[in-house]
């Protein structure tokens, strides 16, 4: 369980096909202070630690996180937006995020608005419903909150602390992010779907 709140932008290390595909990722995490097994959101991505060392661990991804998520397009290299799992106590500055991720949203517009940069995301038609202005999503495992909601597009203005602090500040029109919707959402329509409403 995560906040959506990144915590460290990482840098991929190494990427090396096995089984399953292994990557070594670059950290300013104390490596000390996390359990082998632990969960990091990577990306907003839910991975194990499976192996790990001052200033870096290693998730293994399957074929099918790869091809659920916007992870496999990422190389050696790429920074990355990390979140170390929820602890009992801890302040849940974002939403709860699972780190299950349900689609892959695409920016389709950038624009500049005074010091802050808004998004125009394009989600999977399945998931457009799920998406509420004022609402919650986690992109790229931030949380962000939605302003506007046109059908299957939704926009989002980041201001310049969540530019610095996440991989945001360098997207680009036509990145594919992984998009995780509101866990609230999902039961809310789970329950309207049901009750045939």
């Amino acid at each position: 369980m995560f906040t959506g709140i990144v915590t460290d932008i990482g840098r991929i290390r190494a990427i090396e096909p096995r089984g399953d595909m292994r990557l070594t990722i670059e950290t300013a995490f104390d490596m000390a202070t996390v359990d082998m097994g632990a969960s990091i959101a990577c990306h907003g991505i839910c991975l194990t630690v499976v192996a790990k060392g001052d200033g870096w661990f290693a998730v293994d991804v399957s074929q099918e996180t790869l091809d659920r998520t916007a992870l496999g397009a990422l190389g050696e290299g790429a920074r990355i937006n990390l979140e170390r799992s929820l602890r009992v106590g801890d302040e849940l500055g974002g939403h709860i995020v699972t780190g299950h991720i349900d689609g892959v949203a695409v920016i389709e517009v950038l624009e500049t608005v005074g010091d802050s940069r808004r998004f125009v995301f394009r989600a999977p038609d399945k998931l457009s419903r799920f998406v509420a202005e004022k609402g919650s999503v986690s992109l790229n495992g931030a949380s962000l909150t939605v302003n506007s909601v046109d059908g299957a597009t939704f926009g989002i203005n980041i201001i310049p602390h969540t530019q610095s602090r996440t991989t945001f500040g360098d997207a680009r029109v036509g990145d594919r992010v992984n998009m995780e919707i509101d866990v609230l959402a999902r039961y809310v329509a789970r329950l309207q779907d049901t009750a045939g409403l």
